[in-house]
C-alpha cells in the first residue's frame, strides 16, 4: 500500500466512479497525446489506458512510481519520474496534448500557470482541485473570487466547473470540498496587445484588489490620459479579459 504524503498534498481518490467521470470528461479521438499529472496509485491511469491514446503519466513520488510500475507495466517508458513543474512540457509530445489529473491541493495553482506558459501546446485540461481554486478560474467578472488566474487562463480557454467531490471519497480526506473542471483551448492564438504587458497589467491589478485601478496601477507610472479613463473607476474584479485588452492597448500607445 503507499501510504499518502503530506508533504506532497496527496490525498487519494478512492471512488471509481468519480474516476471514471473525470476520465470520461476528457473530451479527445484516438492517439491523441494525453498527460496524467500526479497518478499516485493509477486511479485514473487504469480508465485511460482503455482508450486509444498516447499516455504519458508524471509522477514525482517515488512509492508511487513502484506502484505504478508494479501494475502498470504497459506504461513503460511513458512512465517519467520526477517533479512536473520543472519538467519540459515541450517534450511531452510533438505536436499538442491534453492534461488530467488529481492536482495535488498544494501546487494546483502552479500547474495552471505551466499550462499557460505551454497554452500553444495543451489543448485541454481536465483536472481535480480545490473547490476554491475551480471556482475562482472559472468565476466572472464581478465576483469577488475572480482573480489573476482568472483572467489570464480565460483569455485563452473556455473554462466550466464540472461537478464537486466531497472530502470521503479521498483516503485521507481533506479538510475541504474539492471540484473538477474542464479547460479547452479557444480560438485565441495571440491577444490583440503586448501579452507580457497584459499580464503585467493584470497582476498589478489584483495586487491590490480592493482599490480602484487608477490607484492600484501607480507604480506603472502611467499619464495622465490613461489615468482619467473612467475604465480606472472600476476595481480589477469588474473588468473582462475584454477590458484588459483594450487597457493594455491604450497604455501601449501613452507609450508611443
Amino acid at each position: 500500500m503507499v501510504r499518502p504524503k503530506k508533504s506532497l498534498g496527496q490525498h487519494f481518490l478512492k471512488d471509481q466512479n468519480i474516476a471514471m467521470q473525470i476520465v470520461d470528461a476528457l473530451e479527445i479521438d484516438s492517439r491523441q497525446s494525453v498527460v496524467e499529472i500526479g497518478p499516485g496509485t493509477g486511479v485514473l491511469t487504469q480508465y485511460l489506458l482503455k482508450r486509444d491514446i498516447d499516455l504519458k503519466v508524471a509522477e514525482i513520488d517515488r512509492d508511487s512510481v513502484a506502484h505504478l510500475k508494479k501494475h502498470f507495466p504497459q506504461l513503460k517508458k511513458n512512465l517519467i519520474e520526477g517533479d512536473v513543474l520543472k519538467m519540459d512540457w515541450n517534450g511531452f509530445a510533438e505536436k499538442t496534448f491534453h492534461v488530467i489529473g488529481n492536482f495535488p491541493y498544494n501546487i494546483s495553482s502552479q500547474i495552471f500557470f505551466k499550462v499557460l506558459e505551454h497554452r500553444d501546446k495543451v489543448d485541454q485540461v481536465v483536472g481535480m482541485l480545490q473547490k476554491e481554486v475551480a471556482e475562482r478560474i472559472a468565476s466572472d467578472k464581478g465576483n469577488k473570487v475572480y482573480g489573476i488566474l482568472s483572467v489570464l487562463l480565460q483569455a485563452y480557454y473556455d473554462i466550466e466547473l464540472l461537478f464537486i467531490v466531497p472530502p470521503d471519497v479521498f483516503f485521507p480526506p481533506p479538510k475541504v470540498m474539492s471540484a473538477v473542471i474542464r479547460l479547452k483551448r479557444n480560438k485565441t492564438e495571440r491577444l490583440d496587445c503586448d501579452e507580457k504587458r497584459f499580464k503585467a497589467v493584470v497582476k498589478q491589478g489584483f495586487q491590490t484588489r480592493r482599490k480602484t485601478l487608477r490607484n492600484a496601477l501607480k507604480s506603472l507610472n502611467l499619464p495622465p490620459s490613461i489615468t482619467s479613463m473612467k475604465l480606472l473607476d472600476l476595481r480589477a474584479e469588474q473588468l473582462s479579459v475584454a477590458d484588459f485588452v483594450f487597457l493594455t492597448q491604450q497604455i501601449e500607445k501613452s507609450d508611443g
